[in-house]
C-alpha cells in the first residue's frame, strides 16, 4: 500500500488497543493515561483536538510510527460484520492495497480481534 499521509485514519480515531500495544507504548515512555481512554472495558487511542494522541498535525506523521498499535499497522484493512476483512472506504489510498496484502492483513486482523476478545473476557 502507498500512504499519502493525509491523516484521515488518525482523525477522530476509535482504534482499539491490545494489551501488547499498551505495553509497547509504555516501554517507549508514554503513560497509558496520556494515550488511551477506557470505555466499556475497551482501551482505545485517545483523541486530542479531534486527532490521535500520537499524530503530529504539523508534520502529518505518527510520532510512534515504528511502535504504532497493530490495528494502525493493518489499516486500512478493517473488519465489517457479515463481510470480514475489507478495505476501509475512508482511506483515499485504499485502492493501492493488493489482494494478497488484503488477505495477509485480514488473517492478522482476525487473530488480533480474537486475542482482544479473549483479553476482554479475562477482565
Amino acid at each position: 500500500m502507498r500512504c499519502s499521509n493525509c491523516g484521515k485514519c488518525c482523525e477522530k480515531t476509535e482504534m482499539e488497543l491490545s494489551s501488547k500495544d499498551i505495553e509497547r507504548l509504555e516501554k517507549k515512555g508514554y503513560r497509558r493515561e496520556e494515550f488511551a481512554v477506557i470505555a466499556g472495558g475497551v482501551a482505545r487511542l485517545r483523541n486530542v483536538g479531534g486527532w490521535c494522541y500520537f499524530y503530529s498535525l504539523a508534520d502529518k506523521k505518527c510520532r510512534v510510527y515504528g511502535k504504532r498499535p497493530l490495528g494502525c499497522y493493518l489499516y486500512p484493512v478493517v473488519y465489517l460484520m457479515n463481510e470480514g476483512a475489507v478495505v476501509d472506504e475512508l482511506c483515499p489510498m485504499g485502492q493501492t492495497i493488493s489482494e494478497q496484502e488484503l488477505r495477509t492483513k485480514g488473517k492478522i486482523l482476525d487473530k488480533l480481534l480474537k486475542k482482544m476478545d479473549n483479553e476482554r473476557k479475562c477482565k
